[in-house]
């Protein structure tokens, strides 16, 4: 049994059906280095998708299947990801009843998307409790795969931040023991004096200096401990700390970069907005999204010169064009040298030669389902492994244990 480190990540995706550009961009690329680089968990939310849409739940398992064949036609693999539905691990819902218990309401009343949602979304009931809670399932999510690390980008990094103070205020209810801290020192001793001896410098210079490095070693050096039990390690931990045992770990945000794929009228790409392009659009609907982007208004004839800064496509060419290509549309436009349908041609072709590799796997994957369901089946397994041994101390934690 392995105590959680920072090398666990957690990430979800409501299920909206196929992907589009925007999504390999913003995301899945992030999620393919992660995968080589941390014990992932990427999840099909769909319990999330009924906060916003409880009424209309029909489209929602195509949705997720369309989406993970999409998620493996990119390169996320199932042997080194753990991918899994949201529905299918329902430790999720427990740990998030639980939580609720002690989670003040107005914690969740100050999340920021909570009335910026309610503002944006006005045609739909949003007057449910699925939709004020739904940032604590979202923190249940991650904590119980005790993640270390949340890939999110700078608007979502309240909810990390809640996710924190709820783990943080339920290791200080159920995490203290009458005699905590001689079970933490009897654990010391099990170390052995050198490691003893260390654990003692280390907890000293974070506790009195705020030495996070320190912390931080400490942390790997009571990890590493082979003789002690899972309890002696969370005792360790918390002891860093403070008074209490570590039972839920507090995630940090990995903060990604912000995604250049715009849509095609250059807005955010969306699909709300009709401006995609989808991962599985056929090569001659691609070339005809494209050839009828709309570009620089100045260039209302051929002859008309324009600005590539003030033209959609031009996003396109720093994202799929080389130095040399980029050069050649900054010149040809300002001085009418080329025309739009000619500055686009590029474009097109570097979708398509992205989009091709993608297709021909979705294809694979599209003709055989069973394939795919059972690799789901197999992380869903994985996942309700590792859900459970989390639930199983939060249950030992709160006094659920009956024997």
């Amino acid at each position: 049994m392995s105590l959680p480190t920072s090398s666990r990540v957690l990430s979800g995706m409501r299920p909206t059906g196929q992907l589009h550009l925007g999504h390999l961009h913003g995301v899945l690329k992030n999620w393919l280095t992660l995968q080589y680089e941390y014990r992932c968990f990427f999840f099909a939310a769909d319990w999330h998708a009924l906060t916003t849409d409880y009424e209309n739940t029909s489209a929602i398992p195509q949705n997720v299947w369309d989406m993970i064949i999409d998620w493996l036609s990119v390169g996320i693999h199932p042997g080194e990801a753990t991918i899994f539905i949201q529905s299918r691990v329902p430790e999720h819902a427990e740990l998030h009843l639980l939580l609720s218990m002690s989670t003040p309401l107005s914690w969740l009343e100050r999340v920021p998307t909570y009335k910026d949602q309610q503002q944006k979304l006005k045609d739909r009931d949003l007057a449910t409790y699925g939709f004020l809670g739904y940032p604590l399932l979202q923190s249940a999510d991650i904590l119980i795969y005790r993640a270390g690390l949340v890939p999110v980008g700078e608007d979502q990094v309240a909810h990390i931040e809640i996710t924190r103070e709820i783990a943080r205020r339920f290791n200080y209810i159920y995490g203290r023991e009458a005699d905590f801290e001689e079970r933490a020192k009897e654990a010391k001793r099990k170390m052995g004096k050198k490691n003893a001896k260390l654990y003692k410098e280390l907890r000293k210079r974070y506790q009195e200096q705020g030495d996070d490095e320190a912390l931080s070693t400490a942390q790997v050096l009571v990890n590493n401990q082979q003789n002690l039990t899972l309890g002696d390690k969370k005792r360790l931990l918390g002891y860093l700390e403070g008074d209490t045992r570590t039972i839920l770990p507090e995630p940090d945000a990995l903060l990604t970069k912000v995604s250049k794929m715009p849509g095609l009228d250059g807005q955010k790409m969306s699909k709300s907005y009709g401006n995609t392009i989808a991962l599985r659009d056929t090569m001659p609907t691609v070339e005809t999204k494209v050839r009828t982007m709309p570009t620089d208004p100045a260039r209302v004839r051929r002859t008309d010169p324009g600005d590539p800064e003030k033209c959609p496509v031009w996003q396109f060419h720093q994202i799929y064009s080389n130095e040399e290509v980029c050069q050649w549309v900054q010149e040809g436009c300002r001085t009418a040298g080329i025309g739009c349908l000619e500055c686009k041609q590029p474009v097109i072709e570097g979708i398509q030669a992205e989009l091709k590799p993608i297709q021909e796997r979705a294809l694979r994957y599209t003709e055989e389902p069973d394939t795919v369901r059972s690799l789901i089946s197999e992380g869903c397994e994985r996942a309700r492994a590792a859900a459970r041994e989390t639930m199983e101390e939060v249950r030992q934690a709160m006094g659920l244990i009956y024997r």
